[in-house]
């Protein structure tokens, strides 16, 4: 076994839920030879066609992460592993929710399209943005952008309490963190382990102030969850203004607000991954199936 590879106990945990071939298209490589050489790439950032001989054809390896990137099979199994964790009680549903920047490379540019359009895949329309006007926005539906930081990505997710991203979201990095925050949420559905919907409503929820504005706080208002978010200076200066019009100033919990740096410490644990905290794909819907395939890892090692 080579660094980073799956352990043997890792390996049983997610073996399982692994896909299995239809047997019309031919047998498919191990799935464990082919996971390994995923993950060594998700980790160091190598080039797929660097990828060592241990792990096989490149472009196998290239082709499975492609695939299961846009047929959402890593979302899946990701979602199988919390169900697991949820089972056992080891998932702390106070969440906390933030964005980071991501640095895209050269190469995450120039995605191919046809008649100007941004060409389609399966399981594209997970990720695809409204389409945006070429020129100074980036090439929007790929969730590349302009932002101060120059060509990026923007990175939206939750994480429990134990620092362990539940969803993610990926979007062009000019893009505000407010106007994902109801998408982040509603992406969070850990199945039930036997009868029963799946869990999507958390105990409680923390956020900074780039969350709080009226949008935000109606959406966890009407879904009954308990928040903390800052409220701004502007905003507080306005109701202050409007006197008894104003209304009450929203509640605030300091000591819940300190352990919203979960989810910063989730970030920091994704930019662990050279091809997380780097984008060098070009299409936006692999870059989140790698952005998943280390969230997998991190579930699979906490």
């Amino acid at each position: 076994m080579g660094r980073g590879d799956l352990s043997d106990a890792e390996w049983e945990r997610l073996r399982p839920f692994l896909p299995v071939s239809n047997g019309r298209c031919g047998r498919w490589r191990d799935h464990r030879q082919v996971i390994d050489g995923i993950l060594h790439r998700v980790r160091t950032g190598a080039q797929w066609r660097d990828l060592p001989e241990r792990f096989g054809p490149w472009k196998t390896v290239y082709e499975r992460h492609r695939l299961w990137s846009a047929d959402g099979t890593w979302e899946r199994l990701l979602q199988q592993v919390q169900a697991t964790a949820d089972a056992a009680g080891e998932i702390n549903w106070d969440i906390s929710v933030d964005s980071t920047i991501v640095r895209a490379h050269q190469h995450a540019a120039g995605a191919a399209s046809k008649g100007g359009q941004i060409a389609r895949t399966p399981g594209r329309n997970r990720v695809a943005e409204p389409p945006r006007p070429p020129g100074g926005g980036g090439a929007g539906g790929e969730g590349l952008g302009r932002s101060r930081g120059g060509f990026t990505s923007k990175l939206h997710l939750s994480a429990d309490g134990r620092c362990r991203p539940l969803s993610l979201v990926i979007t062009g990095g000019q893009r505000a963190d407010c106007t994902l925050f109801q998408p982040v949420l509603e992406k969070i559905r850990i199945p039930r382990i036997g009868a029963g919907r799946p869990r999507n409503k958390p105990d409680s929820l923390a956020a900074d102030k780039a969350y709080s504005n009226g949008p935000c706080r109606e959406y966890l208002r009407r879904r009954r969850i308990r928040h903390t978010i800052p409220e701004k200076v502007d905003s507080q200066a306005a109701r202050l203004r409007k006197g008894s019009r104003g209304g009450r100033p929203p509640g605030f919990d300091e000591d819940r607000y300190k352990k919203r740096n979960t989810v910063e410490r989730a970030i920091n644990q994704l930019k662990q991954h050279r091809a997380v905290a780097t984008r060098y794909d070009k299409r936006g819907y692999v870059y989140l199936g790698t952005a998943t395939a280390a969230a997998l890892t991190i579930w699979l090692r906490s």
